[in-house]
């Protein structure tokens, strides 16, 4: 098997493992493994909220480019610096790496071929419901009352 294969075989699919007594009351917590990632993921929704709930690749692109360049200021509103000022500062390429691109791939937002925009999606939550169900039917199948 080729190096290409096993690497798409393996690390197509993402993975949320999360312990359900310790669940926090913030999905960007759940999802993301860093606070940074956590404040991150948050501006951007904030930033497409603020901009009618769609924004085009240019300004996702100039979103990135103020983080890269440090110059993205808000008001921080969760964690140990909670309602200060800060400017935020965040790797362009990390951005749509470890930010953008699982968003997208979990269906937090979806990308419009067509528009070219960026929007904000339910279908992360109608996935985790059906992956509920997809749970309750294997259960069923196994002769587990539910």
């Amino acid at each position: 098997m080729k190096l290409g294969e096993w690497y798409r075989e393996r690390c197509e699919r993402m993975v949320i493992l999360f312990d359900r007594f310790n669940l926090s009351s913030d999905v960007f917590e759940i999802i993301f493994s860093t606070e940074q990632q956590v404040i991150v993921a948050k501006e951007l929704i904030k930033f497409i909220v603020g901009n009618n709930g769609e924004i085009s690749k240019t300004q996702m692109s100039f979103f990135a480019t103020q983080l890269h360049d440090g110059k993205y200021e808000t008001v921080l509103d969760s964690g140990v610096h909670k309602g200060k000022k800060a400017k935020l500062s965040y790797n362009k390429r990390q951005f749509y790496d470890r930010i953008l691109t699982p968003m997208k791939s979990m269906g937090l937002i979806e990308y419009d071929l067509y528009k070219k925009t960026y929007k904000i999606s339910v279908k992360f939550s109608n996935d985790v419901m059906k992956i509920g169900l997809m749970w309750k039917e294997r259960l069923r199948k196994l002769g587990v009352k539910v």
